[in-house]
Parts: structure tokens; sequence; C-alpha cells
């Protein structure tokens, strides 16, 4: 698919969502981006997409909300006049140990990673159908593509990425015939914690075949490659700097 002309929706407008955002964008694509606490830093994406000649929207939604994620699909589309690529960039990572992690916490990351994605991708497949097809990307982790739980603390995030896998198969076999393609990006390394310390920065560096932090610019490449892509789908594709292999 080519993006000019296109419009995308990218769920979560801060970091490597900005990114994201910006490379649809001086691809040629219009804009719409959701925020939950972030306004200042999505109202400074949509500038810079304004900046790059592209339209933009911007809306505050509540993603754990699905009646929410309908109402932020239908009124991106009704403002940039259609909706053809929808990125699920929104998470919640956090580490719980075992002893004090909830049923209601995983809960919660199940309605942030998994049910937020299906029901923005449930609402957007009709718009997409109807214009003659689509291009999907949900977010998982490089941990649960390559199913190794390693890190103990992250039950509740480890589990709902896990599911967001299955979530992009089954909704590519349902949407392929509609021409819509569906597929998740597993993010290694990208960009370092602000909190974290230049030793811990380090031995992740260390840990990482290629030797670095990959920047939020891998990600927005991996978009790019799978919005371009007329055959891809159902895939998860790894953006690691070869951690899985090591």
């Amino acid at each position: 698919m080519d993006p000019r002309g296109k419009v995308a929706l990218v769920t979560g407008g801060r970091r490597v969502g900005a990114a994201v955002a910006l490379a649809l964008a001086r691809a040629g694509a219009d804009i719409a981006l959701s925020y939950n606490r972030s306004r200042g830093e999505a109202e400074a994406t949509a500038g810079e997409v304004r900046a790059a000649g592209r339209r933009a929207h911007v809306q505050h939604t509540d993603l754990s909300d699905p009646a929410a994620c309908r109402a932020l699909v239908d009124a991106s589309a009704a403002a940039l006049g259609r909706l053809d690529i929808l990125v699920s960039m929104a998470s919640v990572y956090s580490q719980i140990p075992f002893e004090r992690v909830t049923a209601a916490d995983l809960q919660h990351s199940f309605d942030v990673e998994v049910k937020s994605a299906f029901a923005c991708a449930h609402a957007a497949a009709a718009l997409m159908r109807a214009g003659g097809g689509g291009r999907i990307v949900l977010v998982s982790d490089w941990l649960a593509a390559s199913e190794r739980p390693r890190y103990p603390g992250y039950l509740h995030y480890y589990v709902a990425k896990k599911a967001v896998v299955g979530l992009a198969e089954a909704l590519a076999l349902e949407l392929a015939a509609d021409q819509v393609l569906v597929n998740a990006i597993a993010p290694g390394p990208i960009l370092p914690p602000p909190d974290l310390q230049d030793e811990e920065s380090k031995a992740v560096e260390q840990a990482t075949p290629v030797g670095r932090w990959g920047g939020a610019g891998e990600i927005a490449k991996a978009v790019l490659a799978l919005v371009d892509s007329d055959f891809i789908t159902g895939e998860t594709i790894r953006v690691d700097g070869g951690r899985h292999v090591k």
C-alpha cells in the first residue's frame, strides 16, 4: 500500500509512537493520534505532522474502554475523511513481583494491550473494507514472540503481549479476503527507559548481538515495510537487534 493520500491512526503518540506517526506523515499519510495522559506530547507530534505538510487529528481516549476505542476510530475517519492504516501502540509496562500481582493487574494489561487493539481493529475493519483494503499493525514484545518469559515480575505484561501475537494471527485470517493485512511488531531494546542507569543500559547493549539500542526509527521502518507489503499478513516481526538468537 502506498501511504500517500491515506489516513493512519496511531494509538499512543509519544516516544516510539511519535516516530511512527512522523514516518507515516513523511511518507504522505494524514495522521490521527490518541493519547491518555500525554496530551502535550501528542499535540507536539501533531504539530510536526502538520509541519510535514499533512493533516493531523488528536483525541483523548481511554483505550481500556471498547466504546471509547470505537469512538476514536469513527472520529478519526470523520475528521480526516477515511481510515486506511491502524497502528496500535498503546502499552502499559510495569514490574509487579509475583507475590503482589493480582487478577486485576492481569485484566488491566489485557484491557490496554489486547482488548483495545481488538476494539480499534474491529471498528477500523469496516472502514478499511469500504476503502478497498487496509493495514493493521499491532505491537507485541520480543520476549513474547520468542516464547521466553525470562524476566520475573512481568507475568501480566508477558501474557498480554503473547495474546497480541495470537490476535494478529486471528485478525489476519478473518480480514485477508478484504485485503486488510494484519501483522505485529515485537520490539526488543529500542529506547532505554528514562530512569535506566548507565550500567544497566550498557548491560543491555552487551546482551544485544548488534551491540546497541535500536532507536525509535527502527520501529517506524518496520511499520512502513509492513504498510508497503501487499502479501505479508499474520506475521510477528522481531525488531530486537538479534536478542532472540543470543
